[in-house]
């Protein structure tokens, strides 16, 4: 059971459409040091766009233009520096002038450090307000990053310095080397496919299905294999979006280490990120990752690295020593290297592990036990108890009007199949509390219509347990409101169970689930409308001979009774007799003629 909007429970895949390595909106703080775009590719290296100031020299708390302008462009960061140490933190704080198409930014500990964009509309120019602080550095140069499209940018353009009043001439070279541009590891190329072979002997293996060939088009893989204080991670899976994984002290998304290989015009860029909870993960400037490797064939994505067991430098890097849950995902992504929300559920390790203790090849699951529990329960208890009880009450009470232990038999019937369903109700409804520990809040409609559906199963032994004597007045009544009650609740519960069969936690075949649910309310609406023709023939039978019997008593004497009753006794072959004749004598005997 979960509200709007999977299930998820679960880290990096919950989220909706987040950019992982372009920004449209400007929110690039994770640039803040480097002011890089990780955008996979290199920096242009002649610069086209000029930044321009309206003041040379400045005081603590002076207000100072700055403009940046050039051919058109569609993001942009701007930072002011200490000139002596360009690498440094961001000096100052920006107020805006455009705040359509500008923002500000927080970089390190310092408040509207910096200024970016608010949307990829295209500029020619942007202004913003520098702020000088009170602890200003003696010399102060402002640098720029500009966009022009995704593959093409400049990366650290300078610009103007600006000076205190009676501060010494600048001697510090200003100009920016490639030794002040952010470094990356070289990334190659795979080969061949992983191998499985060594899972369990020499490496820790994750495989999805269980023991399935990594090289296969429908396999999901996941390994880990130490080598004094490296650890070697391959990864791949049949996605042509992207694939991840991640580190977690639970089963839920939120405070997890992980790790995204995305495909991006069939190049493999390989991200870190640290989630802080269902929302758009933090992804980190510098990952620390070694001997980066990707492949792209067969409909398959593999990418492979290495890191450090221990990285304290890198914030968000869990140490691979320890115990965790495993999360195994994919999804798609579109151009630029925008993620999307994975598409089904996660894979989840059954339990937690640490890689580095014995080598293992185990498996997961990407639908909890509970959660197929709970829905093969409601499955029982709403297409089937309920269905069969709500026809013994409709159509057996002639059929079965025997006693059993004091009752009618269909009456017998039809309790014991409708407890049956509030108890494999009840029993289903607690299941999803218990796997999410409280409500969730993603599971679209499918949570409230269920309490519904709980609520209105109850109530009707409850009133059934006060229902009045069969002539008393009150019983008609009675009837209807019990009738209207169980109608609503089967309707609503077939609605529930449509729309959870789309949460992800199920991982349902999807549309093989929709036309199996669509099949069986067809086939239980059809048996009740061949139940409703058969009664109705029935009924129509009975008034037939009641017709009959009401035109033979009209035109009935004595003395046609008295002959057909002749006839009878007389007769040999009474089988040839017609039925009126017959009719016509016990009629005469019963005195029914008078």
């Amino acid at each position: 059971m979960e509200p709007p909007v999977l299930a998820f429970a679960l880290w990096i895949f919950a989220f909706l459409s987040v950019p992982a390595a372009g920004y449209p909106n400007g929110k690039v703080r994770e640039a803040c040091s480097s002011m890089m775009p990780y955008h996979g590719h290199s920096p242009q290296p002649s610069p086209e766009h000029t930044i321009s100031v309206n003041e040379t020299k400045f005081r603590p708390g002076d207000h100072i233009k700055v403009s940046l302008s050039g051919p058109v462009f569609k993001g942009f960061f701007i930072q002011a520096r200490n000139a002596e140490n360009l690498t440094g933190a961001a000096v100052g704080s920006f107020m805006l002038a455009e705040e359509r198409i500008s923002q500000l930014l927080t970089c390190g500990l310092v408040k509207n450090s910096a200024v970016s964009h608010t949307s990829k509309s295209k500029k020619t120019n942007v202004e913003a307000y520098w702020v000088a602080p009170t602890d200003a550095p003696e010399h102060v140069q402002f640098l720029a990053t500009v966009v022009e499209k995704y593959k093409i940018f400049w990366v650290k353009i300078p610009g103007p310095i600006v000076s205190q009043p009676n501060a010494p001439p600048l001697t510090t070279p200003t100009s920016i080397t490639p030794d002040t541009l952010p470094t990356s590891q070289p990334v190659f190329r795979l080969t061949t496919s992983f191998n499985a072979s060594s899972c369990g002997i020499t490496k820790f293996c994750i495989r999805n299905p269980p023991k399935c060939d990594p090289g296969a088009a429908y396999c999901f893989f996941l390994s880990f294999k130490q080598n004094n204080h490296l650890v070697l991670i391959e990864m791949s899976g049949p996605s042509e979006g992207y694939i991840a994984f991640a580190l977690s002290h639970d089963q839920w998304m939120g405070d997890d280490d992980a790790y995204l290989c995305i495909n991006e015009d069939h190049r493999i860029n390989i991200k870190t990120a640290y989630l802080s909870g269902r929302t758009p993960p933090v992804l980190d400037s510098e990952n620390g990752l070694e001997d980066i490797s990707w492949r792209v064939a067969d409909g398959l994505l593999q990418c492979s690295f290495r890191r450090n067991l221990h990285l304290p430098a890198y914030k968000g890097r869990f140490n691979l020593d320890a115990n965790y849950y495993i999360f195994l995902a994919d999804g798609e992504a579109s151009e630029g290297g925008l993620i999307h929300k994975h598409h089904r559920q996660p894979l989840i390790t059954n339990g937690m592990y640490n890689f580095t203790d014995s080598p293992k090849d185990v498996g997961g699951s990407r639908s909890p036990i509970l959660l197929k529990l709970h829905a093969s329960l409601m499955f029982a208890a709403w297409m089937t108890t309920v269905s069969i009880g709500v026809i013994v009450a409709r159509f057996f009470k002639p059929v079965w009007p025997h006693s059993l232990f004091g009752k009618e038999i269909w009456f017998q019937v039809h309790r014991m199949l409708m407890l049956t369903t509030v108890l494999l109700t009840s029993i289903a409804f607690v299941l999803p509390f218990i796997y999410r520990g409280g409500w969730s809040e993603w599971a679209g409609f499918h949570p409230y219509l269920g309490c519904t559906v709980m609520a209105l199963a109850i109530f009707q032994p409850l009133m059934a347990g006060f229902r009045p004597p069969p002539h008393a007045p009150r019983r008609q009544v009675f009837n209807w409101v019990h009738w209207s009650t169980g109608t609503t609740a089967r309707i609503l519960a077939v609605v529930t169970m449509f729309l959870g069969m789309d949460l992800p936690a199920l991982n349902l075949p999807d549309p093989w689930d929709t036309y199996t649910m669509i099949g069986f309310v067809a086939w239980h609406v059809s048996i009740d409308i061949l139940l409703e023709i058969h009664s109705y023939c029935l009924i129509r039978k009975v008034e037939v001979i009641d017709e009959d019997r009401i035109q033979i008593l009209q035109s009935l004497t004595s003395a046609e009774a008295e002959a057909s009753c002749y006839l009878v006794k007389k007769s040999t072959y009474r089988e040839i007799l017609s039925n009126t004749v017959i009719v016509k004598c016990v009629f005469y005997l019963t005195g029914s003629y008078i």
